[in-house]
């Protein structure tokens, strides 16, 4: 199973110090060989990013900062996991690490299951079987 995690927090929290991105770094490699990483990064802030937003049928295109925003995604890895759990508990030492090596530092990191063209075509063909 395919997992996405989102690291959330206020965009105004500055630079991580130096001995968590070692960390992190340091897990992140672990995960990789145990071929459960599947890719990361961290996000450009809002200052630097655009919305294409499509509302009431008109397109708009909105240049960040994005002041209504109180937390922002601020980075993201894709992990391969046997479960949800597992991706829970992943995070879980993901955030241990934060709690660690930046102390006050406040955020989430959102675990998202991601799903694969084969997955839509299982969730119709099960439909079409319930329906019938």
């Amino acid at each position: 199973m395919r997992f996405m995690m989102l690291v959330k927090s206020a965009e105004n929290s500055g630079p991580p110090p130096k001995e968590l991105m070692d960390a992190i770094a340091k897990h992140a490699e672990e995960a990789v060989k145990e071929g459960r990483m599947l890719g990361s990064g961290g996000l450009a802030p809002t200052a630097q990013s655009t919305r294409v937003r499509l509302s009431g049928g008109q397109i708009k295109v909105i240049d960040g900062p994005f002041t209504e925003a109180k937390e922002v995604v601020g980075g993201y890895a894709q992990f391969e996991f046997n479960s949800k759990q597992e991706a829970i508990e992943s995070a879980k030492k993901f955030m241990e690490l934060h709690k660690k090596h930046w102390p006050g530092w406040e955020g989430e990191t959102e675990v998202r299951q991601l799903f694969g063209p084969e997955d839509f075509a299982q969730h119709t063909e099960e439909r079409s079987r319930k329906a019938g």
